[in-house]
């Protein structure tokens, strides 16, 4: 498994990817908003908002800097995961949403591909010097949470999102510096 950096030469496999989420009626997460680009702009308008998403000194205030990579298995080259880190965050960040979002096509699900790509998110956390990573799922999506309490997650609080419509639960997992592992609790 490789984290790759979108590019055209992914566009009919990004595009498949978010296809997959519709067919089985399963919700995105930690895509970068590629889902809302191919709805209502194209993959081409959205490789040019990923770049400026890391431009942390022309960014508005309202935005967060953040990375988007695709999670791909090398054998096949395809996409098998997503995932955005947030490099700063805002107030609703913080609260709702978190450093890392990501996501696993439904049909490569259960197969510990989510703790891979979390742990190798917490990795860029801990490059880009970010000690207490915030990660957050919907209260119903058991997977998720115990994807992120095997990656050292704790409980940081649970409340409903306006938002969102639905209960959430913010963990946090705290890092010793860049060059270590999540602190296992």
């Amino acid at each position: 498994m490789k984290m790759v950096f979108p590019g055209l030469g992914y566009k009919e496999k990004a595009i498949e990817y978010i296809k997959e989420f519709y067919t089985y009626g399963s919700e995105i997460s930690g895509s970068g908003s590629l889902d809302r680009f191919l709805r209502e702009s194209t993959y081409e308008r959205w490789l040019e908002q990923l770049v400026k998403n890391m431009d942390i000194a022309n960014l508005p205030e309202t935005m967060a800097p953040s990375l988007t990579y695709f999670y791909v298995r090398e054998e096949d080259d395809k996409i098998i995961g997503m995932i955005n880190i947030r490099l700063a965050l805002n107030e609703f960040l913080r609260k709702e949403a978190g450093h890392i979002g990501y996501s696993v096509r439904p049909t490569e699900r259960r197969k510990q591909y989510a703790t891979a790509m979390l742990r190798e998110g917490l990795r860029v956390c801990g490059i880009m010097g970010i000690e207490d990573v915030i990660v957050s799922c919907d209260k119903s999506n058991i997977a998720s949470a115990k994807v992120i309490q095997n990656c050292g997650g704790e409980l940081d609080a649970e409340f409903y999102s306006e938002t969102f419509r639905e209960t959430l639960q913010r963990y946090v997992i705290k890092r010793k510096n860049e060059n270590s592992a999540p602190t296992v609790g």
